[in-house]
């Protein structure tokens, strides 16, 4: 955890520090060697969320994006009373969840149902071969509205994609490109998935703003759904008629505010 209660204070972990679980009351214990990040632990073996796993560096750079207030965020279950902590709740009600290690199916799919609203932001380079694998699928995709930004392509062609590919949240995967983070979407396991390019810097603006005249993620999420419906469309209509997909009128906004906007 990087915040534990110290005389009722949020406070993030210090040299000598004990603290108290802001989930279930328990004693911490800040844990500030030179080897992993600073972080507070429960004295013992006791793990009160278990959903929680140790952070990484990427991991906390992430949170650090974002408003203190809104990093480690408590969600209580009303009916059930389950309680768990969640990376970052934004002001619009998002819910962002950093993972790096292996997420079971079964996990995710118990996050996504009790979070609701929720967006991961996956650590694309955990293992060694799953960019290459990665971008050699979006080299083989079938560009969207002949766009050089959106591509349909085969989510059993790459691990990664194949192991998100039944998300029913929006994916995110990073793979420490500070310019872009790749938006991979209404995906099936063993059939197609569409994958965006999308500023890193438009993501975490647009989710860091409490007011803000930029286009909404909503937005984004209307307008990429018109895209992938409409595209669907015309490959059934080339199906049938063995014809060709032809471009779509209109577009996907890419940028934000004042700059010029471009369309896939």
């Amino acid at each position: 955890m990087k915040f534990a209660l110290v005389n009722g204070q949020r406070q993030e972990a210090q040299p000598n520090l004990s603290g108290k679980c802001p989930i279930c009351d328990h004693p911490t214990l800040a844990k500030c060697g030179e080897v992993k990040i600073w972080h507070w632990a429960h004295l013992g073996k006791r793990l009160c969320d278990r959903w929680w796993e140790p952070e990484t560096e990427w991991h906390r750079a992430w949170k650090d994006r974002f408003p203190v207030d809104w990093q480690e965020v408590i969600h209580h279950h009303a009916e059930t009373g389950e309680k768990h902590i969640a990376d970052v709740k934004t002001d619009r009600g998002w819910v962002l969840e950093f993972q790096h290690s292996y997420l079971n199916p079964e996990e995710r799919c118990s996050r996504e149902t009790f979070y609701g609203k929720l967006i991961w932001v996956v650590d694309g380079t955990r293992r060694k071969r799953d960019p290459e694998k990665f971008f050699e699928a979006w080299r083989e995709g079938s560009p969207v509205q002949n766009s050089a930004f959106v591509r349909r392509l085969r989510s059993d062609e790459c691990a990664l994609v194949r192991e998100w590919a039944d998300s029913q949240a929006h994916i995110f995967f990073d793979f420490g490109d500070e310019q872009v983070l790749w938006w991979v979407t209404y995906a099936r396991p063993n059939g197609s998935a569409y994958v965006a390019q999308f500023p890193r810097a438009d993501f975490i603006e647009m989710h860091r703003s409490a007011v803000t005249q930029k286009i909404p993620f909503e937005e984004f999420l209307k307008k990429l759904g018109e895209l992938v419906t409409g595209y669907e469309a015309l490959l059934q209509v080339q199906a049938r008629n063995r014809t060709f997909p032809q471009p779509l009128r209109g577009g996907f906004p890419l940028a934000l505010g004042n700059r010029r906007r471009r369309r896939f």
